[in-house]
């Protein structure tokens, strides 16, 4: 069901408030690049600061501009089991393809606990459901029994984002999950090496900036073009490391202001994020050059 390469949109901002036209221009760069889909409202959608109606907006205009053209799995997950139903509701009502559902953060369940989180959710919802399993923010990862068992309980809970960095993971979850099950992965410089473990493609914050790119590699690797896929990876290895020199969404955005691939948007960040220092800045700007995405 999820195969291929799934951006994880930036939010753009002007003077504080979402910018529409930019979110717009930058969902045609992603469809007319040949992305498989898009992931509005994400940790990269800076989801913790859009209030309710805000996170509804984005995904209905995300739904609304994509028109059928490519996926949208509009984010949807909550440390509070309610918010997330309701979130998720949200997204079904305003036309989304499917919903991620990110560990509950801060609260640190069991992982009965966690069952429980998410069967509820998949229960209320018609939606496919994707988990997103990302410790190093949330404090605790989705465990490989936990996955599976919610695979078995909650037929609508169709794959995984596994953004932990460990490539034995994805080997367990390949292994302990049904072969419809998708397992995408969540950090860009490790979905060669998850690709090749057997996960189904990428959850790409690169692909904001180069979703061609990204896409071909993905593409190549999936039709067993594997030199063509290793090649793509560290041509791109630069980029992906260098997109994380500091907290996401800071990096690509400022990659995005910068370049203007994707058409004219601002690298403002609502705050407790703000901008790069300077030597993060100078460090990404000589990758980016280097690779003639801006002058």
């Amino acid at each position: 069901m999820f195969r291929g390469t799934y951006t994880a949109l930036v939010t753009p901002f002007l003077d504080d408030q979402i910018d529409d036209r930019a979110f717009e221009r930058l969902i045609e760069f992603q469809i007319e690049n040949g992305v498989e889909g898009i992931v509005p409202v994400g940790t990269t959608g800076e989801s913790p600061t859009l209030d309710h109606a805000e996170h509804r907006r984005v995904i209905e205009l995300a739904v609304k501009v994509a028109s059928g053209r490519c996926k949208v799995i509009g984010g949807t997950g909550s440390n509070a089991t309610d918010e997330a139903i309701s979130l998720t509701g949200d997204a079904e009502k305003v036309g989304a393809d499917a919903a991620l559902l990110v560990a509950p953060y801060y609260n640190k369940p069991s992982p009965e606990g966690l069952f429980r989180h998410f069967q509820k959710i998949a229960k209320s919802t018609a939606l496919p459901l994707v988990l997103y399993s990302i410790p190093g923010r949330c404090g605790i990862e989705i465990a490989v029994e936990t996955v599976s068992r919610l695979a078995a309980a909650c037929p609508n809970i169709v794959a995984i984002k596994e953004a932990g960095g460990n490539v034995e993971r994805v080997s367990q979850l390949r292994a302990a999950l049904p072969a419809e099950f998708d397992i995408l992965s969540g950090d860009d410089s490790l979905t060669l090496p998850f690709l090749s473990v057997g996960a189904a493609g990428v959850i790409s914050v690169a692909s904001n900036l180069i979703p061609r790119e990204v896409s071909d590699m993905v593409r190549a690797f999936l039709a067993g073009k594997n030199d063509a896929a290793r090649a793509a990876h560290f041509r791109w290895l630069p980029l992906f490391k260098d997109l994380f020199v500091e907290a996401n969404p800071v990096p690509v955005k400022t990659a995005l202001a910068w370049s203007e691939r994707a058409g004219r948007m601002t690298s403002d960040v609502r705050l407790p994020l703000c901008e790069l220092t300077e030597t993060s800045a100078a460090k990404l700007r000589t990758t980016l050059q280097s690779l003639r995405l801006i002058p």
